[in-house]
């Protein structure tokens, strides 16, 4: 009787429907879970917001971006905390949903379980395929050396690297965090205590833009003893940046970030 009402609500007056959706959601998703056969008979009716604020069935998503992201669907917890990523996508005429439903951590393992072939990432979890400048071809021994460039500036702070050229140009670089490692990370955090025999941690990756002027400008002065401490002290920079833009600086690293920026600015001056 309920999936019956809503259904007829969603059709004949999807306004009003619209309207109620984000006070209901968390009682729907619920049903979902607890009972598969509910799911069945009101997916089509279940309502996502996107970036620009519209209310979209997941049909609707997959059907807009199965030409630059097949089968996956890209998401937003915190508009403001990843307001860096959500500009990238606009830019990039492409779209995300907002799941910022204390219940949609498991609903989107359920609609994966559901929906075969269908996989969930967060907005700030991969790059690969949707934010390249497809025009640009790669140059791996160019961003092989950028990458040994920036690991040796900063050590073993960040897991991985990859060198993209994104058409926002005034982005050095962006943290990424592994969409699995991140969900492992949230189910040790709800089972706490618990041994599961593993030593877990988010995987980050930073994606370094070498369209940004910055970038280029320090690879061309790699050999330059006179400028090693000046060049160390930008990598590490921008680094913080990129976790800081993600709000992933801890109280160390903000501290040294603090003083690094005090100290860029004291060198500006002196200029």
């Amino acid at each position: 009787k309920v999936a019956d009402k809503l259904k007829s609500l969603c059709k004949n007056n999807r306004e009003e429907y619209e309207k109620f959706w984000d006070d209901i959601q968390i009682f729907i998703k619920y049903g979902c879970l607890k009972d598969e056969s509910f799911y069945d008979k009101i997916k089509e009716y279940i309502l996502y917001k996107d970036l620009d604020g519209k209310y979209i069935t997941l049909t609707d998503y997959l059907e807009v971006a199965k030409d630059k992201h097949e089968n996956k669907v890209f998401y937003v917890v915190d508009r403001e905390q990843q307001s860096q990523y959500i500009k990238l996508f606009k830019e990039y005429g492409l779209n995300a949903v907002i799941l910022d439903c204390t219940i949609d951590n498991n609903f989107i393992t359920f609609l994966e379980y559901k929906e075969h072939g269908v996989r969930f990432k967060r907005i700030d979890s991969d790059l690969s395929d949707v934010l390249k400048d497809k025009d640009e071809e790669k140059d791996e021994k160019a961003d092989e050396e950028i990458v040994n460039f920036f690991k040796e500036k900063i050590g073993d702070r960040i897991e991985k690297y990859t060198v993209e050229s994104l058409k926002k140009e005034d982005t050095p670089a962006v943290i990424l965090v592994s969409e699995e490692s991140r969900r492992m990370m949230e189910m040790q955090s709800r089972f706490a205590g618990m041994d599961f025999g593993m030593n877990l941690k988010e995987e980050k990756t930073l994606v370094i833009n070498n369209n940004n002027p910055l970038v280029k400008k320090l690879v061309s002065l790699k050999d330059n003893e006179d400028k090693k401490e000046e060049i160390n002290v930008i990598c590490n920079q921008i680094v913080d940046l990129a976790l800081l833009a993600n709000k992933e600086l801890n109280a160390e690293e903000l501290d040294l970030f603090i003083k690094r920026s005090n100290s860029l600015m004291s060198k500006v001056i002196s200029l």
